[in-house]
């Protein structure tokens, strides 16, 4: 087991707490496994994953029914109350051995270089501190490890852009359990120093209305691997 105590800051064991908002993504998220395609999306997010994984964000672990058997582990950090006793409850049905732990994405509970994946699915968009959790992101997976990620963000027209930002000073976050509609988690993982691979871009329905939340991608990123040292002049 790769739990420790976070020495990137202390976090109480409920960092979040939105139990409004958590009665109503667990109901909408159910729904939509079938009404908006969201079982396809956690099957092509997961095809291919192997040995330790940490999901950060797990919410009430709809993912965890769809990780691949060669999966060894996987620990689940989810900080909102409700939504880690509902992916408990998911936990005990999954097919891999799952271990749903108390945390914030910005202070993960766990060893540096400890897992072989990171799964972000819908998380970037309400953590209160993006660069901070990327940075554990990167602490946390081994070099040359992968990182598999769906998450929505900016999208559209200039319109649909100056939308999302006005939501997002001031009715979204509070409405939607602190997540935000116009950052670009493409460009933080870039930032973050994760090299990009192939990155497919989804809306959310998939048939149905344009929202704001509506403008998705789903991709993977790397942490690179550990340069080799040079050798050392001559005479040295």
């Amino acid at each position: 087991m790769a739990l420790r105590s976070a020495d990137s800051g202390k976090v109480s064991r409920d960092a979040v707490h939105h139990p409004l908002f958590a009665r109503f993504y667990a109901r909408i998220s159910v729904n939509a496994e079938t009404k908006m395609g969201m079982a396809g999306v956690r099957d092509r997010l997961l095809a291919g994953l192997s040995g330790r994984v940490i999901e950060i964000g797990a919410g009430n672990g709809l993912n965890f029914a769809h990780y691949p058997s060669a999966v060894s582990e996987i620990v689940a950090i989810e900080p909102e109350r409700l939504l880690r006793q509902l992916a408990v409850e998911s936990a005990r049905r999954a097919e891999v051995p799952v271990d749903v732990v108390p945390g914030a994405a910005e202070a993960l509970p766990v060893k540096s270089e400890a897992f072989d994946a990171v799964v972000l699915s819908l998380v970037m968009c309400s953590v209160r501190d993006v660069p901070r959790a990327l940075a554990e992101v990167r602490r946390v997976l081994r070099p040359g490890g992968v990182v598999r990620f769906f998450e929505h963000g900016r999208g559209g027209g200039q319109a649909m852009l100056l939308t999302q930002r006005a939501l997002d000073r001031t009715v979204w976050p509070l409405v939607s359990g602190g997540c935000h509609v116009s950052r670009d988690p493409l460009g933080s993982l870039r930032a973050a120093g994760f090299e990009l691979g192939p990155v497919r871009r989804v809306m959310m329905p998939e048939n149905g209305p344009v929202l704001p939340s509506s403008y998705c991608v789903l991709g993977t990123a790397w942490r690179p691997p550990v340069s080799e040292r040079p050798p050392a002049p001559v005479g040295e």
